[in-house]
């Protein structure tokens, strides 16, 4: 992709926006970045751009002409409703984004993750086996880290892992990962994309561009997702935490086992795996699958599949304070992750949910928390419907909290010796906060303080 001289927009400036605006300057293109507000950055990010020949259009954004814009560059954050991107679209102008983009550079293979949830799990246990086998490894994408910024650091003896949303797909035109992995797809970002079958087609175009040498990783177990099997040209690799595969990657008698045609190896035993909770095995099974079509040796993955103890703000265990155990799994942004958090624990939860919901419904998640929770905080844009939908259900011990310090309170007030206090939300964090990993953190200070507090 030839860059130098490009008049390019870079629509959003968030972290992707603002990698994407360096990367373009860098290449000697004509960038503009644009925004709908003004982002205030303390760091001076915004001086450095203008320092490096980037126009600022903030606070609004500029006409998009065919004589105006080469290229439209979207955030992911940034719907394709927007006008930049309509009119890039009216006007035939090249409309991409940061993973596209960075795709373009990519010289080392690439793996790529999705689904609904595990996605950041997932992507990094794939990238600590890829270490462990000695290969110089990129992690990044939707986990944080835009690819842009490093992608060419990384030439054909390399790997990429990269975790991917619905969101980034929706601007891929010639992304072609060499292992697809889609871990799963339940209901999420119906405000985005209008239905399941918007949603799904998203997530599908992570292997639209494969052919019969590239593989596609599905879950077995998930019938949206396995279906997607008869629809790719990769070779399709199952996983499956129920049922023993003719060919993949399953669980049999209490062992995960690796199977390739008349070969099987026992991976370890499930009871083995670092990490706690049958969503988080369902992870591991993915990331075995994805890792052994792209050569790693068994060894390897097993050793890993041990070792990896898991990544923040997914049932990150904070603190113990007088018997109480405090987690933080603010990265569950949806009813299903959220449910997956509660089945993970066999003692009794008081659990804190509620944030901006992204058009779920809250009907089966309701029901884990009858199942599942002693008492529930709810707060939040959500915190009404998540009671309504909890008392439907017959769930009565709940109590709503006027904000997210108050919550954790409460929570820690009604929490009896033995039992969890469980941050799992169920939703978005954006109407209290700029991420999940805000949310997290806060949650941790929060916990910490009365950990001291109880130890004076």
């Amino acid at each position: 992709m030839e860059l130098k001289g490009k008049k390019i927009l870079v629509v959003g400036a968030g972290k992707s926006g603002l990698a994407v605006a360096h990367f373009l300057a860098g290449k000697g293109a004509c960038a503009v970045l644009t925004d709908a507000k003004v982002p205030v950055y303390p760091g001076g990010e915004m001086d450095q751009l203008e320092e490096k020949g980037v126009v600022l259009a903030l606070d609004g954004y500029p006409a998009v002409g065919r004589e105006a814009f080469d290229m439209v560059v979207m955030s992911p954050g940034v719907p394709l409703t927007e006008e930049p991107a309509r009119a890039a679209r009216a006007n035939g102008i090249t409309l991409i984004g940061e993973l596209e983009l960075a795709y373009s550079f990519a010289r080392a293979p690439l793996v790529a993750i999705t689904g609904t949830n595990g996605k950041t799990t997932t992507t990094t246990l794939l990238g600590e086996i890829f270490k462990k086998s000695g290969l110089d490894t990129l992690v990044g994408g939707n986990i944080g880290l835009p690819l842009v910024t490093e992608v060419e650091r990384y030439g054909p003896d390399s790997i990429i892992v990269a975790e991917v949303s619905s969101f980034q797909l929706e601007t891929v035109i010639s992304f072609k990962p060499g292992v697809a992995v889609i871990l799963n797809i339940t209901q999420d970002h119906l405000d985005r994309h209008g239905d399941m079958a918007g949603y799904m087609g998203a997530k599908s175009r992570i292997f639209a561009n494969q052919d019969p040498g590239d593989f596609t990783v599905l879950n077995y177990d998930d019938p949206l997702t396995a279906g997607l099997g008869e629809k790719t040209n990769g070779r399709t690799v199952f996983f499956s935490r129920h049922h023993e595969l003719g060919s993949g990657v399953f669980v049999k008698s209490g062992e995960i086992v690796a199977k390739t045609g008349e070969h099987a190896d026992v991976l370890c035993g499930i009871k083995e795996i670092g990490i706690p909770g049958a969503h988080n095995l369902e992870n591991a099974l993915a990331a075995a699958a994805a890792a052994q079509a792209a050569g790693i040796s068994s060894d390897t993955i097993a050793g890993v599949l041990k070792e990896f103890k898991g990544v923040p703000h997914r049932l990150e265990f904070v603190a113990e304070i007088n018997g109480v155990k405090y987690i933080n799994d603010s990265k569950g942004t949806n009813p299903d992750a959220s449910i997956k958090a509660l089945q993970a624990y066999c003692e009794p939860v008081v659990l804190i949910a509620g944030g901006k919901n992204k058009g779920s419904d809250f009907g089966a998640f309701a029901g884990a928390i009858k199942e599942r929770a002693r008492a529930l905080v709810v707060l939040g844009q959500s915190a009404d419907l998540i009671a309504a939908a909890a008392r439907a259900r017959g769930f009565t011990n709940i109590q709503k909290a006027a904000d997210f310090t108050e919550a954790v309170i409460l929570a820690h007030r009604s929490a009896r010796p033995g039992e969890i206090v469980l941050l799992s939300p169920a939703c978005a964090s954006w109407d209290m906060f700029k991420s999940f990993e805000e949310r997290g953190d806060l949650f941790k200070k929060i916990v910490f303080n009365l950990k001291r507090s109880s130890c004076q």
